[in-house]
This record gives C-alpha cells, sequence and structure tokens, in this order.
C-alpha cells in the first residue's frame, strides 16, 4: 500500500514536460485559480496575491519535468501495481543537488510552524502551477475568465498539462496535477545556488 512506510515505490521515469520562460526570477508556485474566490472574479474585485516563492531565481527558459513512480495498491480487494506523479520539477540548473529545503513564500514565517507543518498551497481542482510572478495577473486572467463561464483556451500539453503564454512579457504559466495542492522543496548546491524546485502532492501528511 501506498500508506504504508515499508511498500517499495520506484522511481519509473523522468518525463520532460514542456520549458517555462520566468523573465522577472520570481516565482508562483501556486493553484492558478481558487474555487473560493469565483465570486471576485467573476467582478472584477480584488483577490488575494499568488503564493510567490521567498527564493529568487536567476531570468531564464526552465526545464519542467515529471518524476512517475510504480509501486503496489489494493483496489476492491485485488493487489495491482499503480504508477502516478510523485512530483513536479522546475530544473534551474543540472549541477548536483546536496540537500534540501522547505520553498517558503514571501508570506511565510519559518517561526511560526508548528513541529512537523510544511508550508503548502491548496488547491480544490488538485491542479497547480508554475508562473513567472511579474506576469502573473495576464498569465492567470483565461483561468479565472475560465471560472465565470468563458471556455479555457490554453496550449495542450501531455498528462493533462497546460501552458499560457504572455508574449508582450516574454513569460508563461505552467500547469501540473497536485493532489489537493502541494509541498514546495528546494534543491540546493554545494554552492548554496538552488538548482531545482520541486513540488510533491497530497494531503498534509500523507506519504509518496
Amino acid at each position: 500500500m501506498y500508506d504504508d512506510p515499508t511498500t517499495p515505490v520506484v522511481v519509473t521515469g523522468i518525463e520532460e514536460l514542456t520549458t517555462i520562460r520566468v523573465p522577472s526570477g520570481r516565482l508562483v508556485v501556486d493553484a492558478p485559480w481558487h474555487d473560493d474566490q469565483v465570486y471576485e472574479y467573476g467582478r472584477g474585485l480584488p483577490t488575494r496575491p499568488p503564493r510567490e516563492l521567498a527564493v529568487r531565481i536567476p531570468p531564464g527558459v526552465y526545464r519542467v519535468e515529471i518524476a512517475w513512480t510504480a509501486g503496489p495498491y489494493e483496489f476492491m480487494g485485488e493487489h495491482v501495481d499503480g504508477v502516478e506523479c510523485a512530483a513536479t520539477r522546475l530544473c534551474i540548473s543540472d549541477d548536483p543537488v546536496v540537500g534540501w529545503e522547505m520553498g517558503l513564500s514571501v508570506e511565510d514565517d519559518i517561526a511560526r510552524l508548528q513541529p512537523g507543518e510544511e508550508p503548502r498551497f491548496f488547491s480544490d481542482a488538485n491542479v497547480g502551477c508554475f508562473a513567472d510572478a511579474g506576469a502573473w495577473t495576464t498569465l492567470s486572467a483565461r483561468f479565472r475568465t475560465f471560472m465565470d463561464g468563458i471556455p479555457l483556451e490554453t496550449e495542450q500539453l501531455a498528462d493533462g498539462c497546460e501552458r499560457v503564454r504572455d508574449e508582450s512579457q516574454q513569460a508563461d504559466l505552467v500547469t501540473f496535477g497536485a493532489e489537493s495542492g502541494g509541498v514546495v522543496w528546494l534543491g540546493r548546491t554545494k554552492t548554496g545556488d538552488v538548482a531545482a524546485i520541486v513540488v510533491t502532492s497530497g494531503m498534509p501528511g500523507a506519504k509518496a
């Protein structure tokens, strides 16, 4: 079972999903829309800011990858092997990662975290995204209008993911699956630079 820590879970492959442009060096990792703000979306009212990471990355174009895992689980009394997306990764560089830390947002206060608590974003629709924070208003607008009944027009990617481009700012938003939201991790090199930003999904306390 996936919730049994002794069950072997194997990474079966890394899939390159697409690339993303982040010209501002500021990154949003959040749901592209929130169901509890539909009233505000439909009336053009102010909404809360997205979850922007406190860490800055060099402006550039980066790979977005998905890690797939396989492991046994039980379904209706049958023991079967399942495959699922374990994590989504934004590759900042190919330098080796020597340590991991939580990816705090600009509003997170690590001093207020309870033992075992993980800063995270939530998503009612099980969708997360990477996006350039400087172009967030334009990039997320299609999702906000979609919630108001206007058909969603995005670039369709593999595995149900999507990309929105803002050519005026040369910036992108890329969605990915995120069950109930996700926790963000920063992978740092021996020099302290961020080499990867990884999102693991699932409810708080769930085991991969």
